[in-house]
């Protein structure tokens, strides 16, 4: 098994429903986003970009890439990144001591850094008022490791997870649950039945990067319009 990702470009429309409910099922602090929503070649969100009279708008949403040779857990000097069996890469909070090499060797940017008590943090902004955001409780894997807890220590690292803690249950990541276009799909990269496996043959299908080898197992399905060279 290798749990992975399709997005479909061709229906994202950039609203950052993903991020948004990543942010709150995972109980992430102020200024921390695992999934962040882009538009490639302009310098803010959903600015149409062009030349010569001609404009688009694409959306790119970006998070762990969930590579099959990840350089974060590569350089982690305490093993606290790791690819479970699943083919999902995670981090043990337990064993990660804030050295940040795995930031410097992600070519995503999509690691972060609790620069400070994330519990402390969410009550100063007024995160809690009455009620608790996210998964509830811990979540371990079969060995013990803490690969999820709704308020990570301070000095650690965290990403994207592919919300261990749900999929551990049968259940779809939050983004995939999220998402009002259905641009989403999760599902094994090993059966040939799966859905994911389905759209990567039928339609084609990108990798962010993939010149790094990085083999990432999140597939991007390209706009048809891009497809049909009415961009440009």
């Amino acid at each position: 098994m290798r749990l992975g990702m399709v997005i479909d470009l061709d229906r994202c429309i950039g609203c950052r429903s993903c991020a948004v409910a990543c942010k709150s099922h995972n109980a992430q602090p102020p200024g921390t986003w695992w999934n962040r929503v882009f538009t490639p070649g302009s310098s803010f969100h959903q600015a149409a970009v062009g030349k010569d009279g001609s404009l688009q708008m694409e959306s790119l949403p970006v998070s762990c890439q969930m590579c099959d040779n990840p350089p974060c857990q590569k350089v982690c000097p305490t093993g606290a990144t790791y690819t479970d069996e699943r083919g999902v890469v995670l981090i043990d909070y337990e064993r990660c001591i804030g050295c940040r090499y795995c930031i410097a060797a992600c070519p995503y940017g999509v690691r972060q850094f609790n620069w400070e008590d994330p519990k402390e943090a969410k009550e100063r902004v007024g995160y809690k008022l009455g009620y608790e955001y996210g998964y509830p409780v811990d979540f371990r894997d079969k060995d013990g490791r803490l690969i999820f807890t709704p308020d990570r220590p301070v000095g650690v690292v965290e990403k994207c997870t592919f919300c261990v803690q749900y999929i551990s249950d049968g259940e779809q990541p939050a983004c995939v649950q999220g998402c009002p276009g259905k641009v989403r799909i999760f599902g094994d990269l090993d059966d040939p039945s799966s859905e994911v496996s389905k759209l990567i043959r039928k339609r084609q299908a990108v990798r962010l990067k993939e010149e790094l080898g990085t083999s990432p197992k999140v597939f991007y399905l390209t706009p048809a319009k891009l497809i049909r060279g009415e961009v440009g």
